[in-house]
């Protein structure tokens, strides 16, 4: 591509009412650049304690707690932002929160037809609490749109932090992560994958911070330790996919930000230094292989921090030295011409330098390429080791989940099999006896969760969220032409509507204007990974990319007065709204106020409170279930009354069902047993648990009958059944010895004929 100025040119025409770096007018408010530091610490703790308390997702205690708190938290400040929202403000992504409510709902509903009802249910919590997150955050932009700095600086500084602890945990290793013995760095998600996508969205929010013009000086210096921390972080989590994703967001913040000199200075100084630690740490053996003792590890481990140390020290000097040397004698254009044009030779020449290489293989050029995409499809592939070998490697296992995910979706194409319905859906169609719980990738396990009905409504709230966000940001200083204009467009002016150019007073950059695109940046790294993972369930780096799309979903267009006021009743189609002459008024009173907003403002409080309940029910049904099992050698009577409460708490809960059946038999009630088993399998026939435990009750009370539920389990699980599960001392010889051949036939042949007593 050519080189492209550094900065955004003058435009041609009328000059602008703004100075190029001002902060667009707030909504409803005057207009302010600076952010306090108090709203910068509030989120980035917020998001702290959602990284550092939920992890990844995995654990039903941590994740019932962060989804009510930020279910509360987000319907809390909706509703406040109904209540504080000046009068006859255009509703900027109602539309697009609509269709994410619509696809929580959706969810929840597939409880009804799901494989696994259970985690249907915690899905559908999830979904909300993601629901309430972006609700807020379109509901927080339309009543302090001017604080979308502190988002920005809040967002980054999260991921800082998250990157120093990953940092720290392998500086100190017998403190903070004792029982860690992969070379990769997980914590505190305890998944590599997530750490490297949050060090990538961190990377991103330095790239802003570094590059912007206004803000604290010193703030803006910070963005060069910030740099090199966020990638070394991203290099040792080994993460293939998360290089990919920021090198995705890198290369759309170059392109849509003007200050591509700025950003590139960061990007290079920081990973220069990063390089240089990370070829240390690939270096050390204690570092970069797995089952290393402990002593050894520590030790190496003191050395990178001291080398870590060094390189924030380095990176701050340099820093604090670019932004003073730039301030006083900025560069000419010229210099930025001549400088941009030698960064695209650089490019072009690593590119023409890497297909040199692969055109002087032993498979040449196009065999290099086949051989790779053979490779990254192939299911059979093997899994690349957790060292830094694997960052060159192209093979993974993300085939055979995505195979099976298409298998689950073929069975079940219209609305899947329900949500997170995948991680037992797959047991029937996999190879190997590996637990997997997410298809990786967020098409596909849509697609055997949600089926064809769930991805058209995915894809639909993407199409209305880009619209959104193109409408705040103008990429490439062009936007979609109004649905309302384009009679008017066609008409009047005779040219054909679709993404035209802005005009010369309204294609300036402010700094705000900036800084949405960056928030876009963000959200296209955070969707291109989760393309080829699973950290859409993780909600630490999930509610990061949830914040910025709320805000610009949220954001609106700009317009050259104080607020967004809507067109007046009877304008022609396309007429331009009309600026109002300064701040909208808040209301001040209730009559101001309004019932029906009122009303709107209840009903969201009250939506937030049920979605709570609902999520807190599958825990307080564990916990009731946990007590039964622990009353039950000490009080049956108290075990069984914990155990129906458990079921009453959360009826769809297989676990709940089975050990109800457990405390019944232990208290002498064999035919309630049996009726709690038969109703579980009755309700749930496609899970092969429901099965599996019918057939290990009724093996010690009738062998025949205990067969066909265990010919039921092993169709929809082939590979889950063990042969000590049955021993020589059941009661009937012959059954057992049916049932042994029978699984050494079906594994034998990966027969996909349906048996009888099985309803998958």
């Amino acid at each position: 591509m050519a080189a492209a100025p550094t900065e955004a040119p003058a435009p041609a025409g009328p000059a602008p009412t703004r100075s190029p770096d001002s902060p667009r007018p707030a909504i409803g408010g005057p207009a302010r650049i600076a952010s306090g530091p108090l709203w910068v610490v509030l989120l980035a703790g917020l998001l702290c304690f959602v990284t550092f308390y939920a992890k990844g997702g995995l654990s039903l205690e941590s994740m019932t707690t962060g989804e009510i708190v930020l279910t509360l938290a987000g319907g809390a400040l909706t509703a406040a932002a109904v209540v504080l929202l000046a009068r006859r403000m255009r509703g900027y992504g109602i539309w697009s929160v609509g269709l994410l409510l619509a696809f929580s709902a959706l969810t929840a509903i597939s409880v009804v037809w799901s494989v696994a009802p259970a985690a249907s249910w915690q899905d559908a919590g999830r979904m909300f609490a993601y629901s309430a997150v972006f609700g807020a955050s379109v509901a927080l932009v339309r009543v302090a749109p001017a604080r979308w700095s502190a988002i920005l600086e809040g967002v980054t500084l999260a991921a800082v932090v998250v990157c120093v602890y990953a940092l720290l945990t392998k500086v100190f290793p017998g403190t903070l992560a004792p029982s860690v013995t992969y070379a990769r760095l997980e914590e505190p998600f305890g998944y590599w994958n997530a750490i490297g996508l949050m060090a990538a969205i961190g990377a991103l929010g330095c790239l802003w911070l570094g590059a912007r013009r206004s803000g604290h000086a010193l703030v803006s210096a910070l963005a060069y330790p910030g740099m090199g921390l966020t990638l070394v972080t991203l290099v040792l989590a080994y993460s293939r996919g998360a290089l990919a994703a920021l090198a995705v967001g890198v290369v759309a913040w170059l392109c849509i930000v003007p200050l591509r000199l700025r950003g590139a200075a960061v990007l290079i100084v920081g990973g220069l230094a990063a390089a240089c630690v990370a070829a240390y740490a690939f270096a050390t053996y204690a570092l970069s292989s797995e089952g290393v003792p402990l002593a050894q590890r520590t030790a190496a481990g003191h050395r990178l921090g001291a080398l870590l140390a060094a390189m924030v020290l380095a990176l701050t000097l340099a820093g604090i030295a670019i932004g003073f040397l730039t301030s006083r004698r900025p560069p000419s254009a010229l210099a930025r011409r001549r400088a941009g044009v030698l960064l695209l030779g650089l490019v072009a020449a690593a590119i023409l330098a890497f297909a040199g290489a692969l055109a002087h293989s032993h498979r040449g050029l196009t065999g290099s390429i086949s051989h790779a995409l053979d490779s990254l499809t192939n299911p059979n592939a093997k899994t690349p080791p957790n060292t830094p070998g694997r960052l060159t490697a192209i093979a993974s296992v993300r085939a055979r989940y995505w195979n099976e995910a298409l298998e689950v979706f073929g069975a079940h194409p219209a609305l899947g099999a329900g949500a997170m319905g995948y991680q037992t859906a797959r047991l029937r169609y996999r190879k190997a006896p590996l637990v997997v719980a997410h298809a990786h990738g967020f098409v596909v396990q849509t697609l055997a969760d949600l089926g064809i009905v769930g991805l058209a409504l995915a894809l639909a709230l993407l199409a209305c969220w880009l619209a959104a966000a193109g409408r705040a940001t103008h990429p490439f200083n062009r936007r979609w032409t109004p649905w309302r204009a384009w009679r008017n467009v066609t008409g009047r002016e005779g040219r054909s509507p679709g993404w035209r150019r802005l005009p010369p007073q309204e294609s300036h950059y402010s700094a705000e204007r900036v800084g949405l695109l960056s928030m876009l940046c963000i959200v296209v790294c955070f969707g291109a990974h989760s393309l080829v993972d699973w950290t859409w369930y993780v909600p630490g780096v999930a509610c990061v990319a949830l914040i910025c799309a709320g805000w610009l979903a949220g954001r609106g267009p700009e317009r050259s007065g104080a607020a967004h006021a809507s067109a007046p009743a009877g304008a022609a189609p396309g007429a331009q709204e009309a600026p109002a002459a300064g701040p909208r008024p808040r209301p001040r009173s209730l009559r101001e106020i309004g019932y029906p907003r009122l009303a709107l403002a209840a009903a969201v409080l009250a939506g937030a409170l049920l979605a709570a309940w609902s999520q807190w029910q599958p825990q307080r049904s564990e916990d009731a279930r946990q007590r039964a099992l622990e009353q039950l050698a000490t009080s049956p009577t108290a075990a069984l009354a914990s155990a129906q409460l458990a079921v009453s708490r959360d009826p769809v809960s297989p676990l709940a069902l089975i050990t109800l059946a457990d405390v019944q038999q232990a208290a002498g009630q064999p035919a309630a047993a049996l009726a709690t088993l038969q109703q579980a399998v009755r309700e749930q026939p496609s899970n092969p648990q429901t099965w599996l435990a019918l057939g290990q009750y009724e093996l010690a009370h009738d062998p025949p009958a205990a067969l066909a539920a265990m010919r039921a389990a092993v169709y929809l699980d082939p590979q889950s059944i063990a042969p000590e599960l049955l021993s020589a001392e059941r009661k009937d010889p012959e059954a057992v010895e049916i049932y042994n051949d029978y699984v050494r036939a079906l594994r034998a042949s990966q027969t996909r004929q349906p048996i009888s007593g099985a309803r998958p």
